[in-house]
């Protein structure tokens, strides 16, 4: 999450260190299971968000000064990408970073086309995707952003994957936020049929976020486990030491899954 690997509430401000832990984490489950295929990706965080706020680029775009800002937004996405790609690669990540713009295409923000049999190339080839949040031309608004969770959404039918793994600041969701009320409770477990009971207490994010929040993602995720009820979600803490590695070796009991009813 764009939250995990940069300081939302600064401006263009990557957790280098945070990086380098996620990298060491991927390393250390490739090692461990090395049949794992392992498609990674990640939001713009205080990077791609804070332009797109400025310049309200998920609305749509009509005009000089918008195109000029959602030029600017793309920018911003992919200079997180490629420290991103820097700290991944230093830690021995065979990553390759796919640019979503370049050939995804949306309809009044929603995706409508991804070419995505490069991925399966990717894989056969030993290589890790990667793909990120990004602006995308929309034959509706005329260009608007697709997050992170909605190119995943367009991924899963295609890829078919066991578990999507969500790292965040937080471990899983919780009744409240976690960071400002000590009470609130990690809800262990959420399915399409709870969701509606605890929707009210899932919020946006810390600083800015143009994509949703919490209660996006989540409900993107139910949507998916509906459709595909053989896969599981998996909200962690990717500031949890071995949190990434038990969540995609299926062994990490904290955080919270998202599973079909």
């Amino acid at each position: 999450g764009g939250s995990l690997i940069t300081d939302k509430t600064q401006p263009e401000v990557a957790r280098l260190d945070t990086l380098d832990q996620l990298a060491y984490e991927l390393q250390a489950a490739r090692t461990q299971a090395p049949y794992l295929r392992i498609l990674l990706g990640h939001g713009s965080g205080s990077f791609g968000h804070a332009a797109a706020a400025r310049h309200d680029t998920r609305r749509g775009v009509n005009d000089a000064a918008g195109w000029l800002g959602f030029a600017e937004v793309a920018d911003a996405a992919a200079r997180l990408n490629r420290i991103v790609v820097e700290r991944l690669l230093a830690a021995g990540l065979p990553v390759w970073s796919i640019q979503p713009s370049a050939g995804a295409r949306c309809t009044d923000g929603q995706l409508a086309n991804w070419q995505t049999d490069v991925m399966e190339l990717a894989f056969e080839r030993g290589l890790v995707p990667l793909v990120y949040g990004d602006t995308v031309l929309d034959t509706v608004r005329g260009g608007t952003i697709a997050s992170t969770e909605e190119l995943f959404g367009w991924l899963v039918p295609v890829l078919q994957p066991v578990r999507i793994v969500l790292a965040g600041v937080v471990d899983g969701v919780y009744s409240g936020d976690p960071m400002a009320d000590p009470s609130a409770d990690r809800i262990p477990v959420i399915t399409p049929s709870s969701l509606p009971a605890i929707a009210t207490k899932l919020g946006g994010s810390h600083g800015v976020d143009v994509t949703g929040g919490m209660l996006s993602k989540v409900s993107e995720m139910c949507r998916l486990v509906v459709a595909h009820p053989q896969m599981a979600v998996h909200l962690v803490s990717g500031q949890r030491a071995g949190a990434i590695v038990g969540a995609l070796l299926g062994t990490d009991s904290g955080g919270t899954r998202i599973l079909a009813d």
